[in-house]
């Protein structure tokens, strides 16, 4: 079969494709985060001591939970757990928008989904890229578009009926975007650029004699009307002149193939920018809507148990607040049977808490309970209490204690100074410490003198302290010293040495009770072996 090339001389609807045209009608719809109102950034390094913090709250069993099997939920509820906000007013908006959610969860699920189906099938056009020629380029490009405006209308179908059941602002913002933007008229336009970027009668293009009567000025043009039946068959009034190469001509073929190249190159190109800005679109749904989707299989785990949840009070950093009724531990409830039992705190206005009292009382529980609240409140999140206020903590930091070194490299307090140091070293201004135990792997005097000194200073630099501790000389000192600036718990227990795993106030006392331990393991025959406070066995 003979190429033509076809040259006429009349211009019929040969006026130029305009690149901006057709990538304007490709992708219009602005990128911008309208569901967290910041960018997520899964790949973003983490905050310093993420690790620790997650080891020390346990949050990954929280953050599974939330993921459901999912890696990508995954990645996504960590990234927003350790990115959280330092303005109550974004807080809020995440708030609002989870509130709806929480409301419509099949149709949010199904949304994201949308946005998940949208990604993966674009994936599977030729494994997710193209050959890098320009006719190859283009059909992948037209193939993928394909895909998307497909999931483009889905996703229109549905946010135009969910959209009077929303209220918050970013919802609202998100689906007046999607029903205005992807209208009819925007559809059929982005069908009919596919249907002509195929180019299925040839490609339709205009150039000019350069300089040495080469080609220049390759221009693509619109596809030309249907010809009529009497011009296909010969008998119409003739408007172009028609070059035939030679099959056997290869340099003909040749060069035939690299002017259509020239003029493809420029459709090709704009193609592949608008499928681009179409997935990133997708990527950033999936995004947004993979934070939330992540929230509410968290809350689905919490209700199914009968825990009780709900949107915490934000205050701006500054003023210490901590208000809180029925506050629980979102890990321990999601690793047992039944509710665990909650704590209510008020300590506004107190930059330290001691906790001290009976072994196995709570205290440690309470300990991470906290900073998850604070974790969930900062991301925009509900948490596991009845009620929460708190004022924002822009680092959230933990120095818990640890087994000793298998490795026998250093001992135990080498150990704490060692990660104390790095805590000092990640520090921002109005951080919260959590200290669990800590320095307990030195005698009582020494260990309250370092306990001691490490309060002073964070509490004197505008940091918040939250320190659990068996040592009385370091909590009745403190006692002593900061009472109108502290709230001292105690880890209630009953006068039959029964534990309520609740915290009340009261001041410290000389025993943790570690004598009802022993009885119940033990038998009320035994006694334990009574040592004088203060003594040291070298």
């Amino acid at each position: 079969m003979k190429a033509r090339l076809a040259f006429r001389d009349r211009d019929f609807d040969l006026k130029l494709l305009d690149p901006d045209t057709v990538a304007a009608a490709m992708g219009p719809m602005e990128i911008r985060g309208a569901l967290l109102d910041r960018d997520m950034h899964l790949l973003a390094r983490l905050p310093s001591g993420t690790g620790a913090l997650i080891q020390d709250l346990e949050l990954n069993r929280v953050l599974n939970v939330m993921a459901a099997g999912d890696r990508y939920l995954f990645e996504v509820a960590r990234a927003a757990l350790f990115a959280g906000l330092d303005d109550p007013d974004a807080i809020r908006y995440r708030q609002a928008v989870l509130t709806d959610c929480l409301r419509q969860p099949d149709v949010m699920r199904s949304i994201y989904l949308i946005a998940v189906d949208a990604i993966e099938q674009a994936r599977k056009v030729w494994g997710g890229f193209g050959p890098r020629y320009p006719d190859g380029l283009l059909g992948h490009a037209v193939r993928v578009l394909e895909v998307l405006v497909v999931q483009l209308r889905r996703l229109r179908d549905v946010a135009g009926s969910v959209r009077p059941g929303v209220e918050s602002d970013g919802f609202t913002r998100l689906f007046d975007m999607i029903v205005v933007e992807l209208d009819d008229e925007y559809l059929a336009t982005v069908d009919e650029h596919l249907r002509r970027l195929q180019f299925r009668s040839g490609v339709p293009m205009s150039a000019r004699l350069g300089e040495s009567n080469e080609s220049a000025g390759h221009a693509l043009r619109r596809p030309v009307r249907k010809r009529s039946l009497l011009d296909r068959i010969g008998l119409g009034e003739r408007g172009s002149y028609v070059y035939e190469i030679d099959p056997r001509d290869q340099a003909g073929s040749a060069a035939l193939k690299e002017l259509r190249s020239r003029g493809v190159a420029i459709a090709a190109v704009v193609a592949e920018q608008s499928w681009k800005h179409i997935l990133d679109f997708f990527a950033l749904l999936r995004a947004e809507l993979g934070f939330y989707v992540a929230c509410l299989n968290l809350a689905d785990a919490l209700a199914q148990k009968g825990e009780p949840t709900c949107m915490p009070e934000p205050h701006p950093v500054g003023n210490p607040v901590l208000a809180c009724t029925g506050l629980y531990d979102a890990a321990l409830s999601l690793s047992v049977e039944g509710r665990v039992i909650g704590n209510d705190v008020n300590a506004d206005g107190r930059s330290l808490i001691v906790i001290t009292g009976a072994n196995r009382g709570g205290k440690s529980t309470f300990l991470r309970s906290l900073g998850i609240a604070h974790l969930m409140m900062q991301s925009g999140m509900f948490v596991p209490a009845e009620s929460f206020a708190a004022d924002i903590r822009p680092r959230l930091l933990s120095h818990f204690k640890r087994e000793e070194d298998a490795a026998l490299e250093r001992g135990k307090l080498d150990e704490e100074l060692a990660r104390m140091s790095l805590l000092v070293d990640h520090l921002v201004n109005s951080s919260l410490v959590l200290f669990n135990e800590s320095f307990a792997s030195t005698n009582e005097r020494e260990g309250s003198e370092i306990g001691r000194q490490a309060i002073h200073a964070l509490v004197e630099g505008g940091h918040r302290v939250v320190f659990v501790t068996h040592m009385f000389d370091l909590a009745d000192s403190l006692r002593a010293e900061q009472a109108p600036n502290a709230t001292f718990l105690r880890a209630e227990r009953r006068a039959d040495g029964e534990r309520t795993f609740r915290l009340v106030p009261g001041d410290p006392e000389p025993t943790s009770h570690g004598d009802d331990i022993f009885r119940r393991v033990f038998g009320a025959r035994f006694e334990p072996p009574r040592v004088d406070r203060g003594a040291t066995v070298g």
